[in-house]
């Protein structure tokens, strides 16, 4: 299986679940997943694999998204204002 073929209905499932199941978050810039931790912070526990249907979620690119700003001159993203295509998932 690539690293693309995973089920759109994974995203889904793992961002607007309920139901007493957990809810997880996407990181769009980082094509990112994971669960949300409920202990009063921001903590996220990243997932390889939906934990629903068990397909394999896409590579992290966060190294890649660092990378690139870096290739373009930006080497504090946080402090720097970047191309608003790398605040989302258009970059990759």
């Amino acid at each position: 299986m690539s690293e693309r073929a995973f089920l759109p209905c994974c995203i889904i499932s793992i961002t607007k679940h309920s139901n007493g199941l957990p809810k997880g978050s996407r990181i769009p810039e980082f094509d990112e997943y994971g669960i949300i931790i409920h202990d009063g912070g921001s903590a996220v526990s990243e997932i390889k694999f939906c934990p629903w249907c068990c397909h394999t979620l896409p590579e992290s690119k966060r190294d890649a998204w660092f990378d690139a700003l870096e290739d373009l001159g930006f080497y504090d993203p946080s402090e720097q204002d970047i191309p608003k295509e790398f605040n989302r998932d258009a970059w990759h």
